[in-house]
């Protein structure tokens, strides 16, 4: 037992969901009688619930996915899976799924009343009780820190990510020259800052309680307007940051206009229209405080310039409405 409480001692020590995920695998590993371990992700694309390798085991080795969730080669419909489909449908405690040589345990992960992630542990003899009993404690230890870690990430008023978690994961991107030849079929990343029209006045005129609404109710539109893949932050006041993963520009320019033209649409209470503005840049060259930068022109040029539009950098540069600045390394992110 010694052994396995040394284990949860050093899983428990983690800050990063990457590397609590390596450990708990590693973990596992040690039980015995385990061929093999996988944390799988389950995210959705195109209104259909996928599953993917993001963390497994390799002769003994552990590994994980260099893909972002939409261009996953092993991604595949959680359908496929029938025992965990069904567990996950019922929101059963966990799947298995038994032949002569090979025996399969999995155990979902839900967070927010959804579910995230998923455990599957594989060895070639059947799972005694006392081993999936000490899985499972295993797991829920898991499960609980998960669950703080990601309370900690997140903005308490909106429940969207925070800005301290957009430093620490943004500031570890690093951009890479963009092939030659890269036009707008490319598919690349994207990162998008959001900022709420006249929020000010808002506040003035209605109180903070009403403004306070208006806030969460911007933030749900983010949800509904984007990928599960794509990370949605609440950087400070009325700003927001969105990060756009594996789509061209043509679709990146769409997913923004969309939500510019949700939230002109909707009826806030009491309060009424509100608009938004929005800046984009590509996030593939410069480093992390010079993609950030040309967003934030982009996003100043649509303020100055009427409002209630999406700008992207690179349109503004070419035509000559903004100029490139450059970034030096002496200036911090934040």
């Amino acid at each position: 037992m010694k052994p396995i409480l040394q284990n949860l001692a050093e899983m428990t020590a983690h800050r990063d969901h990457l590397r609590l995920e390596v450990s708990v695998l590693s973990t596992l590993l040690k039980l015995g009688h385990i061929v093999q371990v996988r944390a799988l992700e389950l995210f959705t694309q195109d209104e259909v619930l996928m599953l993917r390798p993001r963390s497994w085991s390799h002769e003994g080795q552990l590994v994980s996915s260099e893909y972002d969730a939409a261009s996953d080669p092993q991604r595949i419909p959680l359908a496929q899976e029938p025992e965990l489909a069904h567990c996950i449908a019922t929101q059963g405690e966990s799947a298995a799924r038994a032949s002569e040589q090979r025996h399969t345990l999995w155990l979902p992960m839900w967070l927010s009343g959804r579910p995230t992630a998923c455990l599957e542990i594989t060895q070639s003899r059947r799972f005694t009780r006392h081993q999936r009993d000490v899985i499972m404690g295993v797991f829920l230890v898991y499960q609980n820190y998960q669950s703080l870690l990601d309370y900690s990430e997140r903005d308490a008023l909106t429940g969207l990510l925070n800005r301290k978690t957009f430093e620490e994961q943004f500031s570890r991107q690093t951009g890479t020259p963009a092939s030659p030849g890269e036009g707008e079929d490319t598919v690349r990343q994207w990162l998008a800052v959001i900022d709420i029209d006249h929020f000010k006045s808002v506040n003035d005129r209605f109180g903070h309680l009403y403004g306070d609404e208006v806030l969460i109710l911007v933030a749900n539109r983010l949800r509904t307007q984007f990928q599960s893949q794509d990370s949605i932050f609440r950087f400070g006041g009325e700003e927001f940051v969105v990060l756009l993963r594996s789509l061209t520009l043509a679709q990146a320019r769409q997913a923004l206009e969309r939500l510019r033209a949700a939230v002109q649409t909707h009826v806030f209470p009491q309060i009424g229209h509100i608009t938004v503005s929005i800046g984009f840049a590509a996030t593939q060259q410069g480093s992390p405080v010079e993609i950030l930068g040309r967003a934030d022109q982009a996003l100043y040029y649509a303020k100055e310039h009427g409002r209630n539009q999406v700008c992207f950098y690179e349109d503004l540069v070419n035509s000559g409405a903004l100029q490139i600045k450059v970034a030096h390394d002496e200036v911090e992110l934040f």
